[in-house]
């Protein structure tokens, strides 16, 4: 499966039958985590075979069952730590499909168990991801248009266009797509493409861009533009 394969089939899914991941699965997830964790200076954690945090009236709330792996989303208190877990936690979520998982991004519906993870001083969790085998692949939802979240026209690229058709799949918290992307056209030799963060009462627009930035590179090449 490739990775625009995996964004057009991804969808959250918050119920999961008992089955643990496979060795496989575990080893690709952990050398992932290793290699993210380093090149976008974040703490993210596997928790495996563990059902406590998702079950509490938290996680009732959020209609979940059967959660017991998961991914802690944690770094260093700082101004752009939502968006780098967003961009860096949806390249799991993404690998997670890639291997036969699903998973959902959970913002608030979890408990915090002490000792399931760790944290170094002046860190802090920024939210929970879910994984496993999904009791089912999830929905699709209705989405914005295009036009709504960029400025293309028919004299953008058309790998601009691909980006924001990306973009659009990509989950954001309840489906609120608080963002936009703006063509800038050419500097220094390069197309130039400039991400924006709408606002919302309901938050997490920081980390719903990070998340769409990565599916635009995706649709669009990464080659193709910079970001501005």
């Amino acid at each position: 499966m490739t990775l625009q394969e995996a964004i057009e089939l991804r969808h959250s899914v918050r119920a999961y039958k008992e089955q643990p991941l496979t060795e496989d699965v575990v080893k690709v997830l952990k050398e992932r985590i290793a290699d993210l964790n380093q090149e976008g200076n974040l703490h993210v954690q596997l928790m495996l075979n563990e059902p406590k945090a998702f079950l509490g009236p938290f996680a009732k709330y959020g209609k979940f069952r059967g959660v017991s792996n998961y991914l802690v989303m944690a770094g260093q208190k700082a101004d752009d730590l939502a968006e780098r877990v967003g961009y860096y936690g949806e390249h799991l979520v993404l690998l997670a499909q890639t291997l036969g998982l699903n998973t959902c991004w959970v913002g608030l519906s979890y408990t915090k168990i002490p000792g399931t993870y760790k944290l170094n001083e002046g860190e802090k969790i920024a939210c929970y991801i879910a994984l496993g085998y999904g009791e089912t692949q999830g929905v699709t939802h209705k989405i914005k248009t295009i036009e709504q979240v960029s400025n293309v026209s028919d004299s953008t690229p058309s790998w601009f266009r691909k980006g924001v058709e990306a973009a659009l799949l990509a989950p954001t918290a309840v489906n609120q797509q608080k963002f936009s992307f703006e063509y800038l056209g050419m500097k220094d030799g390069q197309h130039q493409v400039l991400a924006h963060k709408g606002f919302s009462m309901i938050g997490y627009t920081q980390m719903d861009l990070g998340i769409a930035k990565y599916h635009f590179e995706i649709g669009a090449g990464k080659d193709n533009f910079k970001w501005a």
